[in-house]
């Protein structure tokens, strides 16, 4: 027991503990919404988009995270304004606009150097960096997004599963879409720090999917999905303590390991619960 409890005598890594866990529930919560619309993509697209967004924010001076969330916003209503006009498919959008960001931001740094910041830790992930005033951050975003959830309970829940209708009934389908992207992208850059850039996807994907395949009820996935965000980020960090293996590939394998262990027990029965949603 003590060397378990060994790693929280630093103040570091209690930090990171605590920005796992925080984290892990940001992203399942927010991913439940990703998942039922089928834009899992988006989450691997938005982190890209976001990392112009970042490059960007530092060329011009102003507040990373304000700056790299707004481009964030732009770039996923630009992806959900197209596909809702049927322009092109929601995976070709996300594809087009998500890259060409991506891409901005390579260019950013290659002009401009060290003026465009360094962007190792935003693309691999370092949470043994982080402050107390980045698990203030990331709580404060959990937070916002909670109130996202209940705030905007209906209109996400019709925005999500019928837009078309929800739109002929009055619902403001562009500001809901608007306020749900907000939050996905503020949940995308401050786990980026956590992840990196190419593992952000996962945890935004496999609680929902893990918490889809236990139960037919949207309420109980959405408080079955955070915990499951949890309990991998914060088993994933002493893990990757204990192992001596980066914290977001233990992160993303724990997830995987418990979709796993859920899928062998549910079977077919879980993976029929995919295909539909009981409320």
């Amino acid at each position: 027991m003590g060397e378990l409890l060994h790693p929280y005598e630093f103040e570091f890594f209690r930090n990171a503990v605590w920005v796992a866990t925080l984290a892990g529930a940001l992203c399942a919560l927010v991913g439940v919404y990703v998942v039922l619309r089928g834009m899992s993509y988006i989450g691997h697209g938005l982190s890209h988009a976001i990392f112009g967004g970042y490059a960007a924010s530092a060329v011009m001076g102003v507040n990373l995270v304000a700056g790299a969330s707004v481009w964030g916003v732009l770039c996923a209503i630009s992806i959900t304004s197209i596909t809702r006009r049927r322009v092109i498919g929601s995976d070709a959008a996300i594809g087009v606009i998500t890259t060409a960001s991506f891409a901005f931001g390579l260019a950013l740094l290659a002009i401009f150097g060290e003026q465009a910041g360094s962007f190792d830790n935003l693309l691999f992930g370092s949470i043994l960096g982080v402050a107390v005033s980045d698990v203030w951050l990331v709580a404060g975003a959990l937070v916002f997004s909670a109130l996202v959830v209940f705030l905007f309970w209906r209109p996400l829940l019709f925005t999500t599963f019928d837009p078309e209708v929800a739109e002929v009934s009055g619902v403001r389908v562009g500001l809901v879409d608007a306020v749900l992207m907000l939050a996905l992208s503020l949940s995308i850059l401050l786990t980026m720090q956590v992840l990196g850039v190419t593992l952000v996807a996962a945890t935004l994907v496999i609680p929902p999917t893990v918490a889809r395949m236990l139960t037919s009820s949207f309420t109980k996935m959405l408080w079955l999905s955070t915990l499951i965000g949890a309990v991998s980020g914060f088993v994933g960090m002493n893990l990757s303590y204990h192992l001596d293996i980066q914290s977001g590939p233990t992160i993303v394998l724990v997830g995987t390991a418990l979709f796993l262990t859920v899928f062998l027990v549910t079977g077919r029965r879980g993976l029929g619960r995919v295909a539909g949603l009981a409320h």
